[in-house]
């Protein structure tokens, strides 16, 4: 069984953009959305928990988020996480309920967040990168073994190559997509 598996790449070629798309989804732009709030853990019952275990997170209008919180005990822990997470948001609390109105992005963190964009862009084509490489010493070794020919090695780092060329490709749109949103006023 030759140890080269294109499929296993594609999966994890795709896997490294998922990542970035997820990754991307928490940075904030000036529209609310309910991913912003997924990097928040809330220390409740002893533990640390995300967000959305403690509430229902929701986005009612475009520039604001609410937190529906389960247990009246909690909405202080909520309120306190929230402040603390280092987003920039002031929450309101209005009973169990916790109002995030999304203020306008300075000029300067737009900058900041189309960086920190860049630089999620930049750990994906690596591990893109490092999954090219993974399939070419796999082809390398599935050669030395004698389980492939010397052309079929060469045709196989061919696909591999044309794969991760699509793959960086997607990942250089999805970065400069988001990069996009956060500048645009």
């Amino acid at each position: 069984m030759a140890a080269y598996d294109k499929a296993d790449l594609e999966r994890r070629m795709a896997g490294a953009v998922d990542s970035l798309k997820h990754d991307l989804a928490g940075l904030r732009t000036g529209r609310a959305s309910v991913t912003l709030l997924d990097p928040v853990t809330v220390d409740v019952y002893g533990a640390h928990m995300p967000l959305n275990q403690v509430g229902t997170v929701s986005a009612p209008e475009p520039r604001m988020l609410s937190v529906q919180v389960w247990d009246k005990a909690n909405v202080a822990a909520v309120d306190k996480a929230i402040r603390s997470a280092g987003l920039g948001l002031n929450p309101i609390v209005d009973g169990q309920n916790v109002r995030l109105p999304i203020p306008d992005l300075t000029e300067e963190r737009r900058k900041e967040l189309a960086k920190i964009a860049g630089q999620y862009a930049e750990k994906a084509r690596i591990a893109v990168r490092n999954v090219r490489r993974d399939g070419m010493d796999s082809l390398k070794t599935d050669e030395k073994k004698g389980e492939i020919s010397e052309d079929e090695r060469k045709r196989a780092e061919n696909e591999v190559q044309k794969l991760t060329d699509s793959t960086v490709a997607d990942v250089d749109a999805a970065a400069s997509a988001k990069e996009k949103e956060i500048l645009a006023q």
